[in-house]
C-alpha cells in the first residue's frame, strides 16, 4: 500500500535489535573509564540504571501496545501531550541520530585504520554510508537481518569473554596481577574506593552506554505480531544487563584488579591479551567496528521512520511521507544519508575528525535523555486521560504513575550530574537554545499539525493487514 510502512520484522529480528541497542561501543571502549571512575561500585551503578531503564521500557511498551498506530516517539508525544511536544520530540530524536550517525561513520573509518592506515578516512566513511543506504532502501526486513548478524557478533564476543574469565577464576589461573579470583573485585579499596562522588559520577557514563535501548519503540510500526514480540524483547532487558554488563565487568575485575585497568584502554582487549591471544586487539577492533556500523545502521532506520512520522503529522515536508513498493520511506532515507555525508567532508578536511564529534555527541546524548523524560510525561498523560486502556492492558508498567514519577526524578538527578560535570555542562546549557530553535520552526507547521490525529490501530487491524 502506498505511503504505508510494512510489518516485516520478525521476532528474532526484534530480539536481536533489542540486544544490539543495549550493547554499544560505550561498553567495549568506555568500560575502562567507567571502572576507573567508580571502581567495583560500577556494578551497582549498572543495576540501578538498568532497573530504571527497564521500567522506562515497560512504560514505553504499554504506550506502544495501547495504539499500534504509533510509529515513533513523536506520535506518542503528539497524542498524549500535544502537537508541539510531538514536533519537538520528533525533530530532537532526528538530530540525536544525525549527530550519532556522523560520529559512528567516523568511528568505522578510524577502526578500519587499524588494518589499513594508508586508507583515507573519508573514503571509508563514504563507502560505509553508501553500503548502509543501499541496504536500508530495500526493505525493513533487510535492516532487521543486518542488525541480527551485527548483534550476534557482539553477543558471541561477550559470551566468549565471560566463559574464558570464569575458567580462569575456577582454576585460579595466575597472571601478572596474581591469581584470578572474585576477591579481586573488592580487595583494592573496597566496593566504593572513590567514595560517593566516584559512584554518582559513574551514573552518567552508565546512562550513555544505554543510549539506543529505546530503538524497539521505532521498530514497533514494522513488527509482526507486536503484542507478543515487543513484551518479549522488553522483558529480556534485565537478563541482558545482568549478563552483558554486570557479568562481563565482574569477570574482568576478577581477573584484573580494577585499579590495574587503564581507563584509556578497552578492558576486553586486556583480558583477551592475558590468555595469550596475539590478535586480541584485532578481535575487539573488529567487534567495535561492527558495533559502530550497527549503530549507524540503526540511526538511518530510526531517522527515516521519525521523518516519515513527522511528515505524516504535517510537521515536516510532505515528500518525506512517501514510501516505495517495499514500504520503505526512501526519501527520508536519502535525506538522512545526505546529511550523514557531511561526515565524509569533515573527515576529508580534518586529520582527526573524531575529536570534532566528541562535544556534539555529548549534546546528542543529553537530548536523548530529555526525550526519555518526555516519554514518561506522555505516559502520565496516558494514565490520566485513558485510565480504561491502562486497566485493560495486559502489559502494564509496575507501579503505574508512582513509578513514572520516580523515573522522572531519576532523570532530573542525571541532569544535575551532567550540569556539575564540566565536560557535559555545555551540552545541558545548550538545550534551551535548541528548544528555542524548534519553537520558531514549529510556527510554520502548527496550524495543520494541530488538526492531525494519530490513527488508532488494533491487533485486529494488524492481522488484517
Amino acid at each position: 500500500m502506498a505511503d504505508k510502512l510494512q510489518r516485516e520484522l520478525s521476532n528474532r529480528h526484534i530480539q536481536l535489535i533489542a540486544i544490539g541497542g543495549a550493547i554499544g561501543t560505550g561498553l567495549f571502549l568506555g568500560a575502562g573509564a567507567s571502572i576507573h571512575l567508580a571502581g567495583p561500585s560500577i556494578l551497582l551503578t549498572y543495576i540501578i540504571v538498568g532497573f530504571i531503564l527497564f521500567m522506562f521500557m515497560r512504560a514505553m511498551g504499554e504506550l506502544l501496545l495501547s495504539n499500534l498506530g504509533f510509529k515513533s516517539f513523536g506520535d506518542i508525544a503528539h497524542h498524549h501531550i500535544g502537537s508541539m511536544a510531538g514536533f519537538m520530540v520528533g525533530w530532537t530524536y532526528w538530530l540525536t541520530w544525525i549527530i550519532s550517525g556522523m560520529a559512528e561513520v567516523t568511528a568505522v573509518a578510524k577502526y578500519v585504520d587499524f588494518w589499513y592506515p594508508e586508507m583515507p578516512n573519508w573514503i571509508t566513511a563514504a563507502a560505509t554510508i553508501l553500503i548502509l543506504v543501499a541496504l536500508n532502501l530495500f526493505s525493513a526486513k533487510l535492516f532487521g537481518e543486518l542488525e541480527f548478524w551485527l548483534s550476534i557478533i557482539k553477543v558471541i564476543t561477550i559470551f566468549a569473554l565471560i566463559i574464558i574469565g570464569i575458567v580462569m577464576i575456577v582454576f585460579a589461573m595466575k597472571t601478572q596481577y596474581g591469581p584470578a579470583t572474585v576477591t579481586n573485585i573488592w580487595k583494592e579499596g573496597g566496593f566504593f574506593p572513590n567514595g560517593a562522588s566516584g559512584f554518582f559520577m559513574s551514573f552518567q557514563m552508565a546512562i550513555f552506554s544505554f543510549i539506543g535501548i529505546e530503538l524497539i519503540g521505532i521498530t514497533a510500526g514494522e513488527t509482526k505480531d507486536p503484542h507478543t514480540t515487543i513484551p518479549q524483547a522488553i522483558n529480556n532487558v534485565p537478563f541482558r544487563i545482568l549478563i552483558f554488563y554486570i557479568g562481563s565487568l565482574a569477570v574482568i575485575m576478577s581477573v584484573v584488579p580494577w585499579d590495574k585497568l587503564n581507563p584509556d584502554d578497552s578492558p576486553y582487549v586486556k583480558l583477551f591479551g592475558l590468555i595469550g591471544i596475539p590478535f586480541a586487539a584485532g578481535i575487539i577492533n573488529f567487534v567495535v567496528l561492527t558495533a559502530a556500523a550497527s549503530s549507524c545502521n540503526s540511526g538511518i532506520f530510526a531517522n527515516s521512520r521519525t521523518m516519515f512520522g513527522l511528515a505524516g503529522r504535517k510537521q515536516g515536508p510532505a515528500f518525506l511521507h512517501k514510501t516505495n513498493k517495499n514500504g520503505v520511506p526512501y526519501y527520508a532515507i536519502l535525506v538522512t544519508c545526505g546529511l550523514l555525508s557531511i561526515s565524509v567532508i569533515l573527515n576529508a578536511i580534518f586529520k582527526d575528525a573524531t575529536k570534532v564529534f566528541v562535544q556534539i555527541t555529548t549534546f546528542s546524548t543529553v537530548l536523548n535523555i530529555l526525550i526519555w523524560a518526555v516519554i514518561m510525561v506522555a505516559y502520565l498523560g496516558f494514565l490520566k486521560h485513558n485510565p480504561e486502556l491502562h486497566k485493560e492492558s495486559n502489559y502494564r508498567m509496575p507501579g503505574g504513575k508512582y513509578m513514572a514519577y520516580g523515573i522522572l526524578v531519576f532523570f532530573a538527578f542525571i541532569f544535575v550530574i551532567l550540569l556539575i560535570n564540566s565536560s557535559t555542562r555545555l551540552a545541558v546549557l545548550s538545550i534551551p537554545v535548541w528548544i528555542g530553535v524548534l519553537f520558531l520552526m514549529y510556527q510554520k507547521y502548527k496550524k495543520e499539525s494541530r488538526k492531525t490525529e494519530i490513527p488508532t490501530e488494533t491487533e485486529e487491524d494488524v492481522e488484517e493487514a
